[in-house]
């Protein structure tokens, strides 16, 4: 690049097979614009060696991200990452059309937009190697409801009613394999059938145990993880998936901004003219981590029936269960979050009498 020297940042439009990059000097103007073929990535490499040391590179937090983030800090340059969704509504509100040169040149120009509305928070490797092992027995346990939702399938194709609460319990597989060998009740395609489907569930079981496994031998090794199994309704998994997902609990400024992220701070989206009682139009957002909404609503599930607490709140707010369960379950997960948030912050354990508020008297 034979104007590397003006160069004062870059813009990345990273795609599946390659990523077109836009250079800007220091005024704005774009230098040049060029392809990067991620199919040999030594030659990817040395391309990424030719570009100032230093020099910041805004790329969007879309898929594939991670791994082009790792590659510019290996050649000495400043991954940032941009919102997509901010990102696509600044070009809308231009009136700019969608191509690969066009993201490129913009992501290029967010450096001068101060202050930096558009950047995300870059998840280390760490974390991303834990959200890795995440999403990987979460599609474990995907598959495994699958599994058994067409071995119910098969049993109410073949008119077999059974007692079980739990068919895959031990009495229910038990009943599932003499079902295997019973010629009088399926015919040999649904014994093989259903034969093949326990077959690949046992396996699936045996992955989701190893995972867990090594879900609990991360925690053992973060004292965060430790702190969270200490709040009621977290367990081993629930606790691993809030870790992962929270990531470094620095970045957040308040308990708010966490509950935000985790999507539990309802939002009344009405207008016009002022109404009296609730506001209607409440909802939860969705710019935020969807699967740290189920761990903290899952959490809360728990919690109520382990701590007197959270049971009273619950019960207020649904007349003891009898109405508005769900925002019931919405708002003890709220407050769980808090809780956790203060626990990280200040590095304490969860206490089943909360502490008296400051300027409070005993």
């Amino acid at each position: 690049m034979g104007t590397s020297s003006k160069v004062s940042r870059f813009g990345v439009d990273v795609h599946g097979k390659f990523s077109v990059a836009t250079a800007r000097d220091a005024s704005g103007q774009v230098l040049s614009r060029h392809r990067l073929d991620h199919t040999d990535r030594e030659a990817l490499r040395q391309t990424l060696r030719q570009w100032p040391s230093g020099a910041p590179v805004i790329l969007e937090a879309s898929f594939g991200w991670g791994w082009m983030c790792d590659e510019l800090m290996a050649a000495g340059l400043q991954p940032h990452l941009a919102s997509s969704v901010k990102v696509a509504a600044w070009r809308k509100a231009r009136g700019l059309a969608k191509s690969n040169r066009i993201d490129a040149d913009l992501l290029a120009e967010l450096w001068d937009q101060q202050p930096r509305w558009w950047e995300v928070w870059l998840a280390p490797q760490e974390v991303r190697d834990q959200r890795e092992l995440l999403r990987h027995r979460m599609g474990l346990g995907a598959t495994q409801t699958q599994v058994k939702n067409r071995i119910h399938a098969l049993l109410h194709r073949h008119g077999i009613v059974h007692g079980y609460s739990d068919l895959f319990g031990v009495s229910g597989r038990r009943f599932l394999s003499l079902l295997v060998e019973d010629h009088q009740r399926l015919r040999e395609t649904a014994r093989r059938t259903l034969k093949d489907m326990l077959i690949l569930l046992d396996a699936l079981r045996r992955l989701i145990a190893r995972a867990t496994r090594q879900f609990r031998a991360v925690i053992r090794r973060s004292e965060g993880a430790q702190r969270l199994t200490t709040l009621p309704g977290v367990s081993t998994v629930l606790a691993y998936t809030l870790m992962a997902e929270i990531g470094q609990i620095e970045r957040f400024a308040n308990a708010r901004k966490l509950v935000r992220y985790s999507l539990l701070a309802p939002m009344a989206d009405d207008s016009g003219e002022t109404r009296e009682g609730k506001p209607i139009g409440r909802c939860l957002s969705r710019a935020g981590r969807a699967t740290l909404q189920w761990a903290w609503i899952e959490a809360a599930h728990g919690a109520i029936r382990k701590d007197a607490h959270l049971r009273e709140l619950f019960n207020r707010r649904t007349d003891n269960g009898k109405q508005d369960r769900n925002r019931g379950y919405i708002m003890i997960a709220n407050r769980l979050c808090r809780i956790a948030y203060a626990m990280l912050k200040h590095k304490t354990d969860y206490q089943m009498t909360p502490p008296p508020r400051r300027g409070s008297q005993g």
